[in-house]
């Protein structure tokens, strides 16, 4: 783990140095977790050499597992200890502030112009230097590293104004700007904080999926003995007993033992798997009903588990390197800036200005093309339309999550409890209330979905049975008036043939022919409504699922997608998605599923339901509530308004800055008048933005 790296210029000055290291294969860092990956040819002890190249850049190295928990922490606390002391500082100068606008200095006096001066002083100085440290130390290290980010000019803002104010204040000077440089540095401080948040909720991710497999396993010995082992420490040939409510802890394959595996992990389904002798498993699965043996084929870092915490911390990878527009626009924004202010100060000085006068003219220059209104243009319109979205149900957890979702133009849906509710309910009456009653009374005694669903079609009394036997892969079994009574499989239950692609139970008793029982998982209300009006807007629409090709394809049909695809496991959905975007593709994954969490985090921008897994909930930008499909097409329309918005803001601070700078180096503006016209052009950037609470 490397701390202290908190932009795309930190990670390019770090990947570069290591890069000339000779024999160095790939230095990737991620921005989300701060992980540093290595790889070379040669000596392993050249480990050591690495670690000094990077903290000669001036940062701090340590082993990422002692050190993720830690730093975050560390963090956290820093950020907010900053914020605090800012907005305690900006509290109290602005009552000071007060006395000094509702007057002039005719009427308070000199003195007491200055003694409110030197007040905002002494609470304005120890507090930016305390708790403008985020901006100096970013800054810093741009300069260093032979670039320039946006902390850049906010540091020379913060820096220059504070100095000319003190100057102004010795001097006994009419204007001071303390005020503004610590309301400045406290709403600043607020958006790094909350991006902060949104990164550490994503780095949480990979986490909370390697910990599906943490814990022991009973491993066979030769001699018949069971041991209990780290499932860190179990390798390929290890016989394992796995019992009923255990994590499968590795890949392997079944040699003894029937039972149910919630297989939610590999292909997103909440219908169990019913497996046997010979079906292989999987590491991070749940064994619903009866206890097994198995054989461990594949362990540790060689599981599909394994394999899809890789997927993801690739993807955070891709994602991290996403550039925001501010920081784009900085890299030419801060260098033309700071040659403006020194070419009016040397310019000045030539023609025979005073030192100060030239200095003031230049901080001017910097005062009123100070970067508000560009810092603004982004987090206004975000704060905005990520408040419009909350009131509707939707929340929005990464900071540029809306700018990625404007520039889509494919959609990846999951089926199961994304298209569709997955919830399934009873699709046919069986004709005799008998029956039915029976059916579900002895369903009620089983946890499997579709025994759940089935005793919830029913709400008379519950018949009563007896010897009550589930059998695993099968159904249940039970006694009733000296009859045998039976639910599950058909061929369980009578039938010779099973049907290919229904989602069904069968019941059969003495004496009355085997009924059956189909179920069907509806589509999720307005879903047929918000596929075509995403159509309309011109974006692809494409089914993935886990499940098997009729339902899938049934599903499709309803919704009304043309494209779907179906028995895809997470690696294959991953694949997929990858493929598409180099194609060219923006993409924009929608899912819920363990299994759609690498998805939902390589994707352009991904969005899951609340109901999703926590891990899913993680990797994804943006999560809905409620049973309808609508809030993708809200999210959609809300970003590509923002994003219309967001660009218009750029051009309104564009815009002023051409007019303005020419006047304030031209020494027609004072700080005072450049301060209410640096203000302005915020006031006027917040108004457009305001253009989203109106939008239907």
């Amino acid at each position: 783990m490397v701390e202290g790296a908190y932009c795309a210029a930190c990670i390019g000055k770090i990947e570069s140095r290591l890069a000339k290291e000779q024999d160095m294969l790939s230095a990737r860092l991620n921005f989300t977790t701060r992980r540093l990956n290595l790889e070379w040819s040669g000596d392993p002890v050249r480990a050591n050499d690495f670690v000094s190249a990077v903290e000669g850049l001036g940062y701090r190295v340590h082993p990422y597992e002692f050190a993720a928990v830690r730093d975050g922490q560390e963090e956290e606390k820093f950020l907010l200890l900053c914020l605090g002391v800012a907005g305690f500082a900006m509290g109290n100068i602005m009552l000071l502030s007060v006395g000094l606008w509702s007057t002039d200095q005719q009427v308070m006096g000199i003195e007491t112009r200055d003694f409110l001066h030197w007040m905002s002083a002494l609470i304005a100085l120890p507090a930016i230097l305390f708790s403008g440290r985020p901006f100096f130390r970013s800054a810093f290290r741009a300069l260093f590293s032979g670039t320039t980010n946006m902390d850049v000019p906010i540091s020379v803002a913060l820096i220059l104004t504070s100095g000319i104010s003190l100057f102004e204040t010795i001097q006994h000077g009419e204007h001071a700007y303390f005020d503004s440089v610590v309301m400045l540095m406290f709403f600043l401080l607020t958006g790094r904080y909350l991006d902060f948040r949104a990164r550490r909720q994503t780095r949480g991710a990979a986490a909370e999926l390697v910990g599906a497999v943490t814990g022991f396993a009973s491993v066979i010995l030769s001699d018949g003995s069971i041991r209990r082992l780290p499932a860190s420490a179990l390798e390929p040939g290890m016989i394992l007993r796995i019992a009923a409510g255990d994590k499968i802890p590795a890949d392997g394959s079944i040699t003894q033992g029937e039972t149910s595996i919630d297989m939610a992990l590999v292909t997103g389904e909440t219908r169990p798997e019913e497996v046997r002798a010979g079906s292989h498993v999987y590491a991070g699965t749940l064994n619903l009903s009866s206890p097994f043996t198995m054989i461990v084929n594949k362990a540790a870092d060689d599981t599909l588990l394994a394999d899809i915490v890789r997927l993801m911390e690739q993807a955070e990878q891709a994602q991290a390197r996403y550039v925001r527009i501010a920081d784009r626009v900085a890299k030419l924004y801060t260098p033309v800036v700071h040659i403006l202010a020194a070419a009016a100060f040397f310019g000045w000085i030539a023609v025979g200005m005073a030192w100060q006068d030239s200095l003031l003219i230049a901080a001017t220059v910097l005062i009123i093309t100070c970067p508000c209104a560009l810092a603004l243009a982004v987090p206004v319109v975000q704060t905005l339309a990520t408040g419009r979205l909350f009131k509707s149900g939707i929340l929005v957890k990464s900071g540029d999550a809306l700018e990625r979702v404007a520039g889509i133009d494919t959609i990846l849906l999951d089926k199961t409890g994304t298209l569709t509710l997955g919830r399934p309910v009873l699709r046919n009456d069986p004709g005799n209330a008998d029956i039915l009653a029976m059916a579900a009374s002895l369903a009620s005694y089983s946890s499997h979905p579709l025994c759940r669903a089935l005793a919830s079609a029913y709400d008379g009394p519950l018949v009563s049975f007896s010897s009550v036997k589930e059998h695993p892969g099968e159904g249940l079994e039970a006694k009733h008036e000296g009859g045998i009574v039976r639910l599950g499989r058909r061929a369980w239950c009578g039938f010779r043939q099973e049907e290919k692609g229904q989602t069904e139970i069968c019941f059969s008793m003495k004496d009355s022919a085997p009924h059956i029982f189909r179920f069907l998982d509806h589509l999720r209300e307005d879903a047929c409504e918000t596929v075509k009006a995403l159509k309309n807007r011109g974006l692809d629409i494409i089914l993935v699922s886990g499940d098997r090709d009729e339902p899938v394809a049934e599903m499709a049909q309803q919704a009304g997608i043309e494209t779907y695809y179906s028995g895809m496991t997470p690696v294959e959905k991953f694949t997929f998605l990858d493929e598409l975007k180099r194609q060219g593709k923006e993409v924009l994954m929608v899912g819920d599923g363990l299994n759609d969490a690498p998805s939902l985090a390589a994707a352009n921008a991904s969005i899951s339901p609340a109901c999703a897994s926590g891990l899913a909930q993680n990797a994804a930008d943006v999560v809905f509530m409620g049973d309808g499909l609508k809030p993708v097409l809200t999210t959609y329309e809300t970003a590509v308004f923002s994003q219309k918005l967001v660009k218009q803001n750029f051009a309104l601070a564009v815009l002023y800055n051409v007019f303005a700078i020419p006047l304030a180096a031209a020494g027609f503006v004072t700080p005072l008048v450049a301060a209410l016209a640096m203000s302005g052009s915020s006031l006027v950037v917040i108004a457009n933005s305001f253009r989203l609470r109106g939008r239907s």
